[in-house]
This record gives C-alpha cells, structure tokens and sequence, in this order.
C-alpha cells in the first residue's frame, strides 16, 4: 500500500498531464483543485476516473464535489481509507 506522499505525487502528476494539459505543473497537496475553479465540473469525471483506474478505488457520483475531495490531500486520505 503506497503512503500518503506518494498517492498525491503520483495523483498530482497525472492531474497536471491528463486534466491540465500542463504535464510539467505541479499541484500543491493542499491547493483546491474545484473550489478555485482549478478543475471545473466536466472534468470531475475525468478525475474520478483517474483516481479509479490508478488506485482501483470507486468513487460514486454523489461524491464528485469539493465537500467531498476539493484537495490532492482530502483524496488521497479518501483513496487510504478504501484501501488503495
């Protein structure tokens, strides 16, 4: 089971390629990514998914907000917490 650090490294890394488009940015573990505007509703999917495939955790529909996961932090100790 990989730790926190490593979970939101590889999650930010992916995000600033995938979702960004800016594959050399780099995302602060507690920079919110949906209240800021950062990543905006269409792309919560995408992040859902992300977090899916790399970490083979399931993210539900009702969660895709920033109360649920506004952070790389709050996810990755979302992703902890299911067992990733």
């Amino acid at each position: 089971m990989k730790n926190k650090d490593e979970i939101i490294t590889e999650l930010g890394a992916k995000v600033s390629a995938e979702i960004l488009k800016q594959p050399d940015g780099g995302i602060a573990a507690d920079e919110a990514l949906i209240s800021s505007g950062l990543i905006d509703s269409f792309s919560l999917v995408d992040l859902a998914l992300i977090v899916e495939q790399l970490f083979e955790v399931r993210i539900e529909d009702y969660e895709l907000n920033a109360e649920t996961f506004d952070t790389l932090d709050q996810l990755a100790g979302m992703i902890i917490e299911r067992g990733a």
